[in-house]
């Protein structure tokens, strides 16, 4: 199939003198799908093109955006707040459970702040009664010295504190451990929805979805699709602990090879999973036939003791990005699927292909605020964006599918 768009440069060229034409395509297809209060989305770039690599839906890392997007971020959350619901007074946000991660406290911290700033009442709560001894709360300090506070939470017909109930609940927890109650009777709007996490929702599906989408925005704007994703597929039933599905393993890196080039590495990620655990680069087939016990067991276990029995087999995408000399990826944050900002990961321990989300990663700040001066600047954010609300939008297809199921 020909196509206008062929190339990393055509496509930067596109997005900047096509800026409106875009967005107005992607609100068109925002309003067909319940969009995520926030989510993030990994972005990888290679010399010949950009893919996504992740999604999340309950994004940690908010500390990292920079001072100059955090106004814009906050009267963003504000604005989705609102929405939700008009009379909104007090917010009540419900964060994981491992408060000994001082850096996610400063992610928190950041989140309440933005919550906050707008004159709403914010706590932080939990249900979880393992945090909370011979008190109803928990004072908590950060990795940057600031100051929290958690409230012990129940449920009886809804969620609440000894401050009361809230008219708006925003979940900060990926349910990798779910929270063991009702979603259905909670009587009060929770977002993003809890029905979506890490204890049913899969990165395939994400990626099929992601497909669909990315394929169509290529179709309307004439644009080669392997621009815009990494090839894939999903190997389920194994059990790395046992070796049984391994063979099937072996033979999708095989057929994404034979898509992508032998000279390709491979990723394979745990289906369900976050914070960079149950990853794996490989150069080809005969890797996963050779696993040792110790890459093995790496690859069996998760966050939160979650078994692994199904994984996504994805592309490399060799990143181009550097930082301090490290290879480095972009994270873009997005509210109510509108970009407000995002981060570098970098990790200098690692080549252009590896996992960055690993031992040795750094951050630096991603402005967007401050990249407008520049040409380039301008065409990359477009890019970043365009793929971060393209992965949006199938979020939003996956909470559409949960919907309809009740």
């Amino acid at each position: 199939m020909n196509f206008q768009i062929n190339n990393k440069e055509e496509l930067e060229n596109f997005v900047t003198h096509n800026w409106n034409k875009i967005n107005q395509y992607f609100d068109e297809h925002y309003s067909h799908v319940p969009v995520p209060f926030y989510n993030s989305v990994d972005i990888r770039e290679s010399l010949n093109k950009f893919a996504p690599v992740d999604n999340n839906l309950y994004p940690a890392g908010f500390n990292n955006i920079c001072t100059l997007d955090f106004n814009i971020t906050a009267e963003r959350i504000k604005k989705e707040v609102l929405a939700l619901n008009p009379d909104t007074k007090k917010v009540a946000l419900i964060p994981e459970s491992h408060t000994k991660n001082l850096f996610y406290l400063d992610n928190l911290y950041s989140l309440h702040t933005l919550l906050s700033k707008y004159d709403f009442e914010v706590d932080i709560i939990s249900l979880d009664e393992n945090l909370f001894e011979d008190s109803d709360e928990l004072d908590l300090v950060s990795k940057s010295g600031h100051e929290l506070k958690i409230l012990k939470a129940k449920f009886e017909d809804d969620i609440y504190s000894k401050n009361g109930i809230y008219d708006l609940i925003v979940l900060n927890h990926d349910q990798s451990s779910p929270i063991e109650i009702d979603w259905k009777k909670v009587e009060k709007k929770v977002v993003p929805t809890p029905r979506l996490g890490w204890q049913v929702r899969t990165k395939g599906a994400h990626f099929l979805h992601y497909k669909t989408i990315a394929d169509k925005f290529c179709e309307e704007f004439s644009i080669n699709p392997n621009l815009l994703q990494a090839k894939f597929n999903v190997a389920e039933n194994i059990d790395f602990s046992t070796k049984e599905g391994l063979e099937e393993l072996a033979k999708s890196v095989e057929s994404i090879q034979s898509e992508v080039g032998a000279d390709k590495k491979i990723f394979i990620k745990a289906n369900q999973g976050t914070y960079g655990m149950g990853i794996m680069v490989v150069d080809g087939p005969d890797e996963i036939l050779s696993m040792n016990r110790k890459k093995r067991n790496k690859m069996d276990i998760g966050k939160n003791k979650i078994k692994f029995t199904s994984v996504i087999v994805q592309e490399g995408v060799d990143t181009v990005l550097t930082h301090d000399g490290g290879p480095a990826e972009i994270t873009i944050y997005l509210i109510g699927g509108k970009p407000v900002g995002g981060f570098l990961r970098a990790n200098p321990l690692k080549d252009a292909s590896g996992n960055l989300n690993a031992r040795g990663m750094v951050y630096q700040k991603f402005c967007i605020s401050e990249i407008h001066e520049g040409f380039d600047h301008k065409a990359k954010e477009g890019v970043y964006s365009t793929i971060a609300r393209i992965s949006t939008i199938a979020a939003g297809h996956e909470i559409l599918n949960i919907q309809n199921q009740d």
